[in-house]
């Protein structure tokens, strides 16, 4: 391989970058409004649930048990409903997603020592949302019935209620969250957003870039040329390599100066593996380039091979444990699911190699398998 014929070659795919100022542009500003729009669009957070309740007793006890709803931050109180039949409108216009109706008599039945049904509303139509809301709203009303059945018992018993909620409570849980211990979904989000963002761009570039040599006919001077297959492929990726290498410290800075995502790991580890991810993901861009011969073609098959498995098969949103068996097979037969793991490593966990080299290894041969095959598919013949 002779490195002036790469060099000049990388030079010439440069020069033809550069020209095309709106392409320019492009490579530098799409991931970094994505990062933006993406980061602050969505949030995995669910706080200020708008939320209404259904008074029906009045008493010092309902109001005291409406109250720990209102004063919580996961709701947010939109005022009160004078009967139950005022509340599916609410719900079916979006004003409230959640509401709770507490029935007559609340209090005279609890300080009886009696059990109370309150009923709870909540809007469905998110489920993961929907299972949070319950979760709160379960953790605030056995907290309220502890309250309660630690007074009835002190009462009973003569005893302080500190002694009686003791009693009731011999084994005490407590929870201690690891790694993101404000539990801030931006936190968690902006970093995997690097992974998504350098599977979609690269690939986007690259081929983009060669298909656009197909479609011009400047690829027949190639053909002609003395440049040999791995002189021109090198050549034409370097630059491409180096604009993804761009963005992706962009990408980091945001990450982290930005949306405030703690990086614990180490920049000597992390640095090389997020190149040798964008090589990957450039290699991919190579295999649509060789398969396709117009840009519209290469972007509408680089779309689905890089954005579908960047969200579904990457363990972004969902967990790749919690996949079906064969999501999960699909996940580890592709890159962005190892990646994802040493973006959480790196960043949340603050580990290196010595816990991620399957992940580097499996990327390195993700890496080399797509080369490999690029390589092969491309010829410096014109196909007939």
């Amino acid at each position: 391989m002779n490195l002036q014929r790469v060099a000049a070659t990388a030079s010439k795919e440069w020069r033809e970058i550069v020209r095309d100022r709106l392409f320019l542009a492009l490579t530098f500003l799409v991931p970094t409004s994505l990062m933006l729009v993406v980061g602050y669009g969505l949030s995995l957070d669910v706080e200020d649930i708008p939320l209404a309740i259904v008074d029906r007793d009045g008493s010092n006890l309902s109001r005291e048990y409406s109250h720990r709803f209102m004063d919580s931050r996961y709701f947010d109180f939109q005022g009160y409903a004078l009967d139950r039949h005022e509340l599916p409108p609410l719900l079916e216009d979006n004003k409230v997603r959640a509401a709770i109706i507490i029935p007559e008599n609340f209090q005279k039945e609890l300080l009886a020592g009696r059990p109370v049904v309150v009923q709870t509303l909540i809007d469905g139509t998110f489920p993961f949302r929907a299972q949070t809301i319950k979760g709160y709203v379960l953790a605030m009303n056995t907290a309220f019935t502890s309250e309660m059945l630690a007074m009835y018992v002190a009462k009973q018993k003569g005893i302080s209620i500190t002694d009686a909620a003791r009693r009731l409570q011999p084994i005490q849980f407590q929870t201690r969250y690891l790694y993101n211990q404000s539990m801030r979904s931006s936190w968690a989000l902006a970093p995997r957003l690097i992974m998504v963002i350098l599977m979609m761009t690269p690939p986007f570039y690259t081929a983009l870039g060669i298909v656009r040599e197909k479609e011009r006919g400047s690829i027949y001077n190639i053909y002609s040329s003395t440049v040999s297959r791995l002189e021109f492929l090198v050549g034409k990726l370097i630059p491409y390599v180096g604009i993804s290498a761009a963005n992706a410290v962009i990408l980091f800075l945001l990450a982290t100066e930005l949306f405030g995502a703690p990086f614990k790991g180490s920049l000597l580890f992390f640095v090389p593996a997020t190149l040798l991810y964008i090589i990957c993901t450039t290699g991919l861009g190579l295999v649509v380039s060789v398969l396709v011969r117009t840009q519209v073609a290469a972007m509408v098959v680089t779309f689905i091979v890089t954005v579908i498995p960047s969200i579904l098969y990457s363990g972004v949103v969902v967990p790749i444990e919690s996949l079906s068996p064969t999501a999960q097979m699909t996940a580890h037969a592709l890159p962005a699911m190892y990646y994802t793991n040493i973006i959480v490593g790196a960043f949340m966990k603050g580990v290196g190699l010595n816990e991620l080299w399957p992940d580097v290894l499996v990327l390195a041969i993700y890496a080399a398998v797509l080369m490999t095959i690029g390589y092969s598919m491309f010829h410096k013949r014109p196909s007939t």
